[in-house]
């Protein structure tokens, strides 16, 4: 299983999540999200993979959220236009997400993860 980690570093919950992977020897592809902002294309497949509402993919907390007034204007868009708008900017998407072939995480839930990726199979040998 190939699994894809959609970081910022400076991101607090984004660190924690690292550090949980590397506790549990969990090997992933990391990935910036911001200086690799995701596709429309690859945002369209990991929504529908994840079985979640479009909405739970943006960063509502974040200041380009706020700074453009996003909370009214996601009230009432399309899915495609949603979906543009998260593809303009890694910041308006929350993180981190994990990118697995059949399943997709968004936000850092320890318990959720962890129940994901149990029978994971460690690539990497304990320290």
């Amino acid at each position: 299983m190939n699994l894809l980690f959609l970081q910022y570093p400076s991101c607090g919950t984004c660190r924690k999540a690292a550090k949980w992977l590397r506790e549990n020897n969990i090997e992933v592809v990391s990935r910036h999200i911001v200086d690799e902002n995701p596709s429309e294309k690859e945002l369209s497949e990991w929504i529908e993979k994840s079985g979640l509402p479009i909405l739970k993919f943006f960063n509502t907390s974040g200041q380009v959220y706020k700074e453009n007034n996003l909370k009214n204007i996601v009230k009432t868009a399309s899915n495609e236009e949603l979906i543009r708008l998260l593809a303009q900017s890694g910041k308006l998407i929350k993180r981190p997400i994990l990118v697995a072939d059949d399943f997709v995480l968004v936000g850092f839930d320890e318990m959720e993860w962890g129940n994901k990726l149990k029978n994971y199979v460690q690539t990497k040998p304990s320290k």
